[in-house]
């Protein structure tokens, strides 16, 4: 990305922070590849402690509340189907989310109208043009190892599968699995946002008669260092073909913002009011807060 101004978790009232290796904790606004972007560095996971419901989605909803149209979802995923690869990247088609089938889901509570129907369809959360432009992304860079048609399968962790769990989730069709990424899929699906997801596979999963070690954090952090670059090429490339593809997505609604009844605090630097962060409600909070630090230079 260029151009980039990156804002801190923490610098932002009221903002959860990430507590795994790994995870950066920082909001970067900037361009890619000729179009407006938003990368956050750090996700929430609800092994953390943190509310599925509320602070889980909470990035994805604010997103939403800023304008943008589609989210690029990425993580780091143990691979399920024996053809997989270490270093493969998946492109997800459809997902198995157990724990959000037995209550555990983003969408549980007081439905918000202005984000999205109350009983929202899951079978058309991922888009095959998509697809496409990535397999032709990767192939113009002379990439052959990203996979079509995934399946991942979303437990919560933190535990990783025993091996009973991982031959229940490929009988069940499962190509990859993880304790993340289901949840904010569903959250922008709801949302009207598009969605792409990619999985980097960075071990292979332990059924009964393999050999080799048990899984652990740190073969995820290796594999995802040794494949990061090449995957934010991949990610650079799709936009790049796909501008006219997201201009010509329809703007979305804007979503009505709470108003403060507390009056704001104002910056000894710019003189302009600090912003505060309702947790459990869509707010705007990056951009304006973006637009404030621009405004400071």
């Amino acid at each position: 990305m260029t151009d980039t101004i990156s804002v801190p978790f923490k610098s932002i009232p009221g903002f959860p922070l990430p507590t795994v290796a790994g995870h950066s904790a920082e909001l970067v606004f900037g361009v890619l590849a000729g179009v407006n972007a938003v990368c956050l560095r750090g996700r929430f996971h609800s092994y953390e402690g943190y509310s599925i419901q509320t602070v889980v989605p909470l990035p994805v909803r604010v997103m939403r509340c800023i304008g943008v149209k589609m989210v690029i979802v990425t993580n780091a995923a143990g691979g399920l189907n024996p053809d997989y690869n270490v270093g493969d990247v998946v492109c997800v088609m459809d997902h198995l989310a157990l724990p959000m089938l037995s209550g555990f889901n983003p969408l549980i509570g007081k439905n918000d109208d202005e984000l999205g129907p109350r009983f929202p369809p899951t079978s058309n959360c991922y888009d095959e043009k998509l697809q496409e432009k990535v397999l032709e992304s990767a192939s113009s860079l002379g990439m052959d190892f990203v996979r079509k048609d995934g399946q991942y399968c979303f437990v919560s962790g933190p535990q990783y599968e025993s091996k009973a769990e991982c031959r229940f989730l490929r009988s069940c069709g499962g190509d990859c699995v993880g304790m993340s990424t289901i949840p904010e899929v569903v959250a922008a699906h709801h949302c009207g946002m598009k969605v792409l997801c990619l999985s980097l596979v960075t071990n292979k999963v332990i059924t009964k008669g393999d050999e080799g070690p048990a899984a652990s954090h740190q073969e995820v952090l290796d594999a995802v260092n040794q494949r990061s670059e090449q995957l934010q090429e991949i990610v650079k490339e799709f936009v790049k073909t796909s501008k006219s593809y997201l201009e010509s997505l329809p703007e979305l609604k804007a979503i009505t913002l709470p108003k403060y009844k507390k009056p704001l605090s104002r910056c000894k630097t710019c003189g302009l009011p600090h912003l505060y962060v309702k947790i459990g409600i869509t707010v705007a909070v990056t951009a304006a807060f973006a637009i404030r630090l621009r405004m400071a230079k």
